[in-house]
């Protein structure tokens, strides 16, 4: 059981932090574009935490959206009103192109 514990935290921190934003009024500030999302939303786990780097994974933009909408083992779901679309679209693309994906 406690390793169960220890390998969620980070992800239940992470969604709790997203949460806590939103709830706060911050997430507009935060969402003013996508980059400044990514380094403050995704980039908490995947730039220096316990998710995965996502460059030169090639990481297709159709699979970084499904992962981030529905979540995938400790990476929990973000809504649309955490992370909008347009948003979505423009990380998930960046990641696809800095990866060299989609070729």
């Amino acid at each position: 059981m406690r390793q169960f514990i220890r390998a969620t935290y980070p992800g239940v921190l992470t969604l709790l932090g997203a949460v806590a934003l939103v709830q706060s009024g911050q997430a507009g500030e935060l969402k003013e574009s996508a980059d400044d999302v990514y380094r403050t939303v995704c980039g908490y786990c995947h730039e220096s935490g316990p998710g995965p780097a996502l460059n030169a994974r090639k990481l297709p933009a159709i699979y970084v959206s499904q992962v981030v909408r529905h979540g995938q083992g400790a990476m929990p779901a973000f809504r649309p009103a955490e992370i909008s679309d347009e948003q979505l679209h423009s990380i998930a693309e960046a990641i696809e192109r800095s990866s060299g994906g989609g070729q």
